[in-house]
């Protein structure tokens, strides 16, 4: 049986590799796991009861697109946190967990290929497409572009560029043949937030060479002082087209939800209607019940304000124990370090056979461009454990590597 060749040379995903690296090493220590990011903070307390309300709801097949009760909440969400108003009929769905709707939407809005070259009709200056992703990222991008046949471009996000892709250097006929540039803020794994003259420019570069940009802001709600500007809202004020941004956002990480797999698809309605039309078929919608759990989610901000305070304690924390590691930078949001070392899987190596730590090696979320891996030279650290737990694996941390 013959498989596709777009996929031959995938990489392993970065977990998998990780297991491979350390599991046939004994820990030394009590192992913190501080690998993935997954939300360790209490999700709400009426989370349960809204589940055991609606059981019954379980017997239904769900609305694919969400009901209009949920749409309706993620768009009066949308309208406080960014000032944007969307038509919860047209211009919202909801998805099964940001990573099917990053990876769908390529599917479903990324022009046609076929043996490299563009079919009659599409827009891409009649040559392959290419979709634009910073190195390091979240990998469902590199594959989504695979998946489309898409030429993946790998720009990188680093110390010299403030951590996010300057697409901008790019050459101009390589720009106009973009269908869609990713772009994480703030970022996974940096911690770099796109300020609002980063989305502008970003935006009319879009514009200029016609291609959409997939804004995955899951990380959106968790910050320092101030909130992270939205492509939404910056594209609103430029009056760019309604069809130039997608943006993706979901309860994982806001709501310490990673297990009900909610998250929704919010732009024009052209490319949501594309993106719906996809999912009616090839979609998962969310049960019932869960969906009735977000609609309260998204209604309600207390349980978020608060694990954001938590969050911003874990930034003091880190910022006492690692201040001082010679490049050492704190993250603007999120809830990863990206902490610098000589080799990232060297050091995740060492880290866990000697103190029982366990992070990921930064070339995992990363590729290789002639001959550099940008995230080789990093580790990366979740901080999502509590916090009497976490200061103490910083501490263990810092000493094995550091000191």
């Amino acid at each position: 049986m013959t498989f596709p060749e777009r996929f031959s040379n995938l990489p392993d995903y970065a977990f998998p590799r990780l297991r491979r690296l350390l599991d046939v090493h004994e820990p030394g220590g009590v192992p913190v796991h501080m690998t993935i990011g997954e939300p360790r903070h209490a999700f709400p307390d009426w989370v349960a009861g809204i589940v055991a309300e609606h059981a019954h709801e379980f017997g239904k097949y769900p609305p694919n697109e969400g009901t209009p009760e949920l749409r309706a909440a993620i768009a009066g969400w949308i309208g406080r946190r960014y000032g944007v108003t969307l038509d919860p009929d047209t211009q919202v769905t909801t998805l099964n967990g940001t990573r099917e709707g990053l990876f769908n939407a390529a599917l479903a809005l990324c022009p046609e290929t076929k043996a490299g070259v563009t079919k009659a009709g599409a827009t891409k200056s009649g040559a392959r497409p290419v979709i634009l992703t910073p190195n390091p990222f979240y990998q469902v991008y590199a594959v989504a572009a695979l998946a489309v046949a898409a030429e993946p471009v790998y720009v990188p996000a680093t110390a010299e560029t403030g951590f996010l892709p300057d697409y901008g250097a790019l050459p101009p006929e390589l720009l106009d043949r973009v269908a869609i540039a990713y772009l994480c803020s703030p970022s996974n794994p940096q911690g770099a937030v796109a300020d609002r003259g980063y989305w502008a420019d970003l935006i009319r570069l879009a514009e200029k060479h016609d291609f959409r940009i997939f804004a995955d802001e899951c990380y959106s709600e968790i910050y320092r002082d101030s909130p992270p500007p939205g492509a939404l809202s910056v594209a609103a004020e430029l009056g760019a087209d309604p069809e130039r941004v997608v943006v993706f956002h979901s309860l994982s990480k806001r709501s310490n939800l990673p297990g009900l797999r909610s998250g929704f698809a919010a732009g024009g309605p052209g490319s949501i209607g594309r993106i719906k039309q996809l999912r009616s078929y090839a979609g998962a919608p969310l049960p019932l019940p869960l969906q009735r759990v977000s609609e309260r989610a998204w209604s309600e901000e207390s349980h978020v304000a608060a694990s954001r305070a938590r969050y911003q304690g874990k930034y003091a924390i880190a910022d006492e124990i690692l201040g001082g590691v010679a490049g050492y930078r704190s993250p603007e949001a999120g809830f990863f370090l990206w902490l610098p070392v000589a080799d990232g899987e060297a050091a995740a190596l060492k880290l866990w056979r000697e103190t029982g730590v366990r992070v990921l090696p930064g070339a995992y979320l990363a590729r290789d461009v002639e001959g550099t891996n940008p995230g080789a030279g990093y580790i990366r650290v979740a901080m999502v454990a509590a916090e009497d737990e976490m200061r103490a694996a910083l501490v263990r941390l810092r000493g094995c590597l550091y000191d």
